[in-house]
């Protein structure tokens, strides 16, 4: 299955298939649901998250449809009617879907995505959404962390060989862009979403040569105008950047500038402090030194620490894979049914208490702090509330309700937004570059305590004094019929 296919009726959980048939059978297929997706919490050492694969979301739903090879297969198993099977090959998507735009920095708590629809359609598009949320929000969030770490240095992306798969390989490359990188090295990837493109040689293009130098001499002769050669082969100090060195000479005479080399093996921090006193005693200041070799955003910080002369960086496996945390949590959760057009509230009671769902139809706003546009916290509200900014607004934790802030001087802006209405498509799909700046803007209103890669501190996700008071009557209503 390539990225640039869409046609995902059929990625689902068969558990999702039997319940639609359940209400298909007990004539509920016209019952309206609210269904939010949110992540119940951030894995160690995170505290945001960088919200990614809308536009797969957007494209999922614009094509959901039932073929007849799916239809076929379906009849198979024996488990299906074919009055279900004729409302299956009938269905299109005919609710609303709101959603923060892609790129928005997120919280655990807050509904990111809200569906409301016919049970059934409602029901079919959990998994997909949560299977292309769940895995390029990861991405793109270890790609923010990993950027954050380069400080404005440049990171491409170098991840194929080792993503899980061609599709993951593929989105997680854009997710990578979202979160801060500036380019990639996979070609579908540049094709599809129009990222930049980037890539030099490997060491095998230096062993097919009778020596280093030859090898260079080609490379330089191949690419004269984009000169960055992979100096460690054989000996990086000794061979490899004396070689370039020489290299470089040779394309300066010829009225070209080199652009530098890389480095893949070895201890960076180390080589690449001789390499720049090398190139700078040559008379290269100017050259960049590209190092590779399985970082992530602790090693480079660690690098950056002990005065690594690096200045661009590409991250592979443990970007695509998002090693150290190979999964979010994201749910979808029923918040409400709608009866004879009136919201009823719906909640998930549970002994854990960060598994007991918020009610309600809901949204969500992002508090800033006027003087220097810093968010302060989000607000959790029922869709019929506002936010008057002119007058002071006390907040306080849901959990640990002693706690409480008076918020001033503010403004407030709801995030989710309207992507279709009535099954049609109101979000026009931004390109990958737009995406990627409206990410950087949002992650440079975040305090820098909330990205620390490290015990970050945690952001305030709030409720309105309405919505608590609701989740409150609701879990003491449940009480009261388990006590009954």
């Amino acid at each position: 299955m390539s990225a640039a296919t869409y046609d995902y009726a059929m990625l689902t959980d068969l558990y999702q298939l039997t319940m639609m048939n359940g209400y298909f059978a007990q004539d509920m297929r016209d019952n309206e649901a609210v269904f939010d997706m949110f992540f119940r919490q951030m894995p160690e050492n995170r505290a945001y998250a960088v919200f990614a694969g809308l536009e797969s979301v957007v494209r999922y739903i614009g094509a959901l449809h039932f073929a007849d090879e799916d239809i076929a297969y379906l009849r198979g198993l024996g488990i299906f009617g074919e009055a279900f099977l004729k409302y299956l090959r009938d269905l299109r998507f005919t609710g609303d879907i709101y959603a923060v735009p892609e790129g928005t920095v997120v919280f655990p708590g807050e509904p990111i995505l809200r569906v409301k629809a016919p049970i059934m359609e409602a029901q079919l598009l959990e998994t997909a959404i949560l299977n292309l949320i769940n895995h390029q929000t990861l991405i793109a969030t270890k790609a923010s962390r990993v950027v954050y770490a380069a400080n404005g240095q440049s990171v491409t992306e170098f991840g194929l060989r080792r993503a899980q798969g061609p599709d993951a390989g593929v989105y997680g490359a854009r997710a990578a862009v979202i979160g801060g990188c500036d380019g990639t090295s996979n070609v579908m990837a540049g094709r599809i979403y129009g990222i930049p493109v980037k890539g030099t040689h490997a060491h095998s293009w230096v062993m097919s040569f009778p020596d280093e130098i030859s090898a260079f001499r080609a490379y330089a002769k191949t690419y004269p105008g984009s000169c960055l050669l992979l100096v460690d082969t054989f000996d990086t100090l000794r061979s490899g950047v004396p070689n370039a060195i020489t290299v470089f000479n040779e394309l300066r005479a010829a009225g070209h500038e080199p652009i530098g080399i890389r480095l893949d093996s070895g201890d960076l921090a180390y080589l690449s402090k001789k390499a720049r006193e090398m190139l700078d005693n040559a008379g290269f200041e100017s050259t960049i030194i590209f190092a590779s070799s399985d970082l992530d955003e602790t090693v480079i910080r660690d690098l950056k620490l002990q005065g690594a002369c690096i200045d661009a960086w590409g991250v592979g496996t443990r970007l695509i894979t998002s090693s150290d945390c190979p999964a979010l949590g994201g749910v979808y959760k029923l918040c409400a049914e709608v009866i004879n057009g009136v919201i009823v509230p719906k909640l998930k009671r549970s002994d854990n208490p960060i598994k007991i769902t918020d009610p309600g139809y809901k949204k969500v706003y992002r508090l800033y702090k006027k003087k220097n546009g810093k968010a302060i916290a989000d607000l959790i509200t029922l869709e019929d509330e506002s936010i008057d900014t002119t007058k002071p607004l006390r907040i306080f934790d849901p959990v640990q309700t002693w706690k409480s802030m008076v918020v001033t001087d503010f403004t407030a802006r709801a995030l989710l937004q309207p992507i279709f209405i009535g099954g049609r498509q109101q979000y026009a799909l931004p390109r990958i570059a737009k995406i990627q700046a409206y990410a950087k803007a949002e992650l440079a209103t975040i305090w820098d305590e909330y990205k620390r890669l490290l015990n970050p501190h945690t952001y305030k996700v709030d409720l309105s004094d309405k919505l608590y008071d609701l989740k409150q009557k609701l879990l003491r209503d449940h009480q009261g019929e388990q006590n009954g």
